[in-house]
């Protein structure tokens, strides 16, 4: 785990360009390392998984948190640690409106993004599927504590047994290591207060979206609007999944990411 001045660890694998990776609300940097087999046979990539403000291993900012807050405090990070170097960047749920401002931000810098179920729209202004969960394992669920078998049919697809294995090793870790109190702060401010890609000009490096179909926090229609910003962005809507495609179906976002890496165009000397 490296520190900086700033308010946010990160926890750091492999030699080469920066990877940027930016998890979700109330979890930590836990729930993006099924991604890295992607780099088993991809030397190369730095990758750089944060724990924001009052999550994970980081404390909480001085001030309020809010995603405007929370936004400055990555920018920070990203000036102290990798100052002009071209770096990629990959964002989940809240992440991914935190990645959004990070290509808004420093531009052609950036080699390109990839946005797992990212935050776009929030509150009664989401476009939510019908039907999130596929699958129930009644005695399964009957076991667990309340506030985990909650969290646990807002983001899985099937609540199964396999599926809470997944959580309890990738989701909950985060889950609860974060501050209760600047998460109740950042609910009330969750949004940035404008569309980063309102802000600059189109960006034409290769960018990925991936949504699915039973996202029970975020949807899926709202994300496909991100197209019309990024001229080099592929997107997949995945089925029998909810709202962390990394750890449910992980083999399948891997192949997916690993595509779009494969696609960046880096700078020979990184």
């Amino acid at each position: 785990m490296a520190m900086t001045d700033s308010a946010i660890r990160h926890t750091a694998f492999g030699d080469g360009t920066p990877l940027v990776l930016i998890h979700g609300y109330t979890v930590d940097h836990h729930v993006l390392l099924p991604l890295e087999p992607a780099f088993a046979d991809r030397p190369g990539w730095r990758r750089l998984y944060l724990d924001l403000p009052g999550h994970g291993a980081s404390p909480r900012l001085p001030g309020p948190t809010s995603a405007t807050a929370l936004a400055e405090a990555v920018f920070e990070w990203i000036d102290a640690e990798l100052g002009d170097r071209p770096f990629a960047v990959v964002g989940q749920s809240f992440g991914g409106q935190l990645a959004r401002a990070v290509t808004a931000r420093y531009g052609e810098q950036v080699l390109g993004s990839a946005l797992l179920v990212p935050v776009v729209r929030w509150g009664d202004d989401r476009s939510l599927p019908g039907e999130t969960v596929l699958e129930r394992d009644e005695e399964l669920l009957d076991r667990l504590p309340a506030a985990d078998r909650e969290l646990f049919g807002c983001v899985m697809a099937r609540l199964d047994k396999p599926r809470w294995e997944l959580f309890e090793r990738y989701v909950l870790p985060g889950r609860r290591a974060h501050d209760e109190a600047a998460a109740a702060e950042l609910e009330t401010d969750f949004l940035l207060p404008h569309w980063p890609e309102h802000q600059a000009p189109v960006h034409r490096g290769r960018h990925l979206l991936v949504t699915t179909r039973q996202d029970a926090l975020v949807g899926w229609r709202d994300q496909l609007a991100l197209l019309d910003h990024y001229p080099r962005m592929a997107a997949t809507v995945l089925d029998a999944a909810g709202h962390n495609p990394q750890v449910e179906c992980a083999e399948t976002v891997r192949g997916l990411v690993g595509h779009w890496l494969d696609g960046l165009a880096r700078p020979y000397w990184s």
